[in-house]
């Protein structure tokens, strides 16, 4: 119980001491208006209280991230939860950080401008097509599974589910953002905080042993390895590139940047201290990563959350857990619609107010996706993975440029940017679907990868201008 303490312990720690190092370092600027006042317009820029913020940015970034990844990477054992606090601290919630203010710096625009504005026009065309394609099937994956799981408790027609989850989607991404994600997803975040906390607080209560296995070795009873498949496989718990997508929805709704910190950072570390939860119940709840595995097996994620909830909660657990397998990628599943049409907006410059334009973008975006969800695309799927963790590097080695060209130390994002490099190159090198290369050659290609991406790195502070802004930037 006390190495669980003291994980949460060190990143409530991490946010009290290291996000406000970080804050300083970006020049937070409490006078500075931010998009929210100056581009005003009733549909994407809407100032929204920073308490209802938090909880959106919550939602936003989570779902069942911080439940699943954790869930599967609970398999490895106790060691999980080092990569957990760690990861989160120094690279997921830098991440989440820079990902939104520099958002915000820049009138709200989304990923793959921000990223261009620092990297070059190369890495802007790039991921233009990246995250959009990553969003889609985002979108897609959380319309299908939540069908699926509703069909097996409701027995309704499939098509039917889908075409009502479709329906919602579309609803949330083409209507003014206080308009329903303002409204229902402060109180689902609040669901998604107190489904972890109150299982928690019964798995104490009926006096289950924490960590049966106590020990930091691998425990993974299919013996899959520790490094890299951990750091791709917890995700969101510790760092994502779904992030970078996901914050500037709210960067354009932040009223002041002195709140970025607990908005950004601070989503981020709340919702490691979630997937903390999770993977200390999988671990604690189960006695065996041999047991965990079996639930897996038999029902994957959502079959484990289920027993865990029914478990310690009773009927309330229950209605908790239909919640959390159904409802929560369905709130994932919607912004990132929302975000995909936000980026193909600033690719074509097109307003966002008129709901005419909203729709010249919506309508064919969906039909894309509906197109895709008709063909088996898991081959695909099983690429996302790698492809999020990959836009994480991104995120991080275009927040270690700004902040090298500010003359800051850049090293607070460019050491994760180097450790999340050297994993994502060696993933794919020795993954199936990757180029199947020995553990000990794929991590030979992953440090070489790193070291390429720091000279490019330097070279590339050395010769480019400070990155531009439509608005001057104080000192800059």
């Amino acid at each position: 119980m006390m190495l669980f303490f003291a994980s949460v312990g060190m990143l409530v720690l991490g946010f009290l001491v290291y996000s406000k190092i970080i804050d300083r370092m970006f020049g937070a600027d409490p006078a500075r208006k931010t998009p929210a006042e100056t581009m005003e317009d009733g549909v994407d820029y809407i100032r929204l209280p920073p308490w209802k913020i938090f909880l959106i940015q919550l939602l936003n970034i989570a779902g069942l991230g911080p439940i699943y990844g954790p869930i599967l990477g609970a398999l490895y054992g106790p060691v999980a939860l080092i990569w957990i606090v760690f990861g989160c601290i120094f690279a997921g919630a830098v991440h989440d950080y820079f990902s939104g203010m520099l958002s915000l710096r820049h009138n709200g625009e989304s990923v793959p401008d921000v990223v261009g504005y620092n990297l070059g026009n190369g890495f802007k065309q790039f991921m233009r097509g990246f995250s959009v394609i990553l969003l889609i099937l985002v979108g897609v994956v959380f319309f299908l599974g939540p069908a699926a799981l509703l069909q097996s408790m409701t027995g309704l027609d499939l098509k039917l589910l889908i075409g009502i989850i479709i329906a919602y989607y579309f609803m949330a991404t083409i209507l003014p953002v206080d308009k329903i994600i303002g409204r229902i997803y402060p109180f689902f975040g609040a669901v998604l905080i107190f489904m972890a906390v109150g299982t928690m607080a019964m798995l104490m209560v009926k006096g289950y042993e924490f960590y049966p296995q106590k020990t930091f070795e691998n425990l993974n009873p299919q013996n899959l390895p520790l490094w890299p498949l951990m750091f791709i496989t917890i995700a969101c718990g510790a760092v994502s590139g779904f992030h970078a997508t996901q914050s500037p929805m709210m960067a354009r709704c932040l009223p002041n940047e002195k709140y970025g910190r607990s908005v950004f950072y601070g989503s981020m570390i709340a919702e490691g201290i979630i997937a903390l939860i999770w993977a200390t119940l999988a671990i604690s709840f189960f006695h065996t990563p041999e047991m965990l595995n079996k639930v897996l097996a038999e029902g994957g994620p959502g079959l484990v959350v289920k027993k865990v909830s029914t478990t310690l909660l009773g009927n309330f657990g229950g209605l908790l857990a239909i919640i959390g397998v159904v409802v929560l990628p369905i709130t994932s599943g919607d912004t990132a619609f929302r975000s995909a049409r936000l980026i193909i907006a600033d690719i074509f410059k097109l307003s966002q107010k008129e709901n005419i334009k909203r729709l010249t973008i919506a309508v064919p975006l969906f039909a894309v996706g509906f197109l895709i969800s008709l063909s088996d695309f898991g081959l695909i799927w099983r690429y996302f993975g790698w492809a999020n963790q990959t836009l994480a590097t991104v995120m991080l080695w275009t927040a270690a440029v700004y902040l090298a060209q500010k003359n800051k130390f850049h090293w607070v994002a460019t050491a994760p940017a180097v450790f999340m490099t050297v994993v994502v190159a060696s993933f794919i090198a020795n993954s199936g679907i990757g180029f199947s290369l020995s553990m000990a050659l794929s991590t030979s290609v992953g440090i070489a990868t790193a070291i390429v991406a720091m000279i490019l790195f330097f070279w590339k502070v050395k010769r480019l201008p400070l990155p531009p802004s439509r608005a001057q930037e104080p000192g800059g």
